[in-house]
């Protein structure tokens, strides 16, 4: 678990203290500097990023859970930074290539290509990833859904509008 907490925040470090007289444990969060000799004071769960504190159940769901079951899981992006999101997707990867099936909604292209490059790695199967893209119509109210195949070498089969395009309309308007 730690090491994964680390591939989400690089430095910081989880401890769990018993809470003298009581059955409870009291967690803290550290960051410890590149010599390792430096290191923050202890912070309580409240007192750093929301996205540490929200991940890792995430992290331990994902150790968890048996081969053969379900997990679910609604935006396990939420306030990580791109590059711990990105790790994120590679450990969902290589947790569905260990058997357990997964349901996730997110909203993240940097999960989507962290799942992406573990199929390119060839760590997780093509053929073990289906996606789904929901969109509604504004105009009627009508849901469309499109499910783009993902490829053996990352890539999807199509590219549907408005799924995961808005780098790429941000950087036209930008460069246009």
């Amino acid at each position: 678990m730690a090491a994964w907490l680390q591939q989400l925040s690089p430095g910081v470090r989880l401890s769990a203290d018993r809470v003298k007289g009581t059955d409870e444990v009291q967690l803290c969060y550290e960051f410890i500097g590149h010599s390792r000799r430096t290191k923050s004071n202890p912070y309580r769960p409240g007192n750093v990023g929301f996205g540490l504190t929200y991940s890792l159940p995430i992290i331990v769901a994902c150790l968890a859970t048996p081969p053969g079951a379900l997990l679910l899981l609604e935006n396990p992006e939420a306030h990580l930074h791109p590059q711990g999101q990105l790790a994120l997707g590679e450990l969902l990867s290589l947790v569905a290539a260990d058997g357990v099936q997964l349901v996730i909604e997110t909203h993240s292209d940097h999960i989507l290509n962290g799942i992406r490059l573990a199929v390119k790695a060839q760590r997780l199967q093509a053929d073990n990833v289906a996606l789904h893209f929901f969109s509604r119509s504004i105009e009627s109210g009508d849901s469309e859904v499109q499910s783009p195949a993902l490829l053996p070498d990352g890539r999807l089969s199509n590219w549907p509008i408005g799924f995961f395009d808005q780098w790429d309309k941000s950087l036209d308007a930008l460069l246009g």
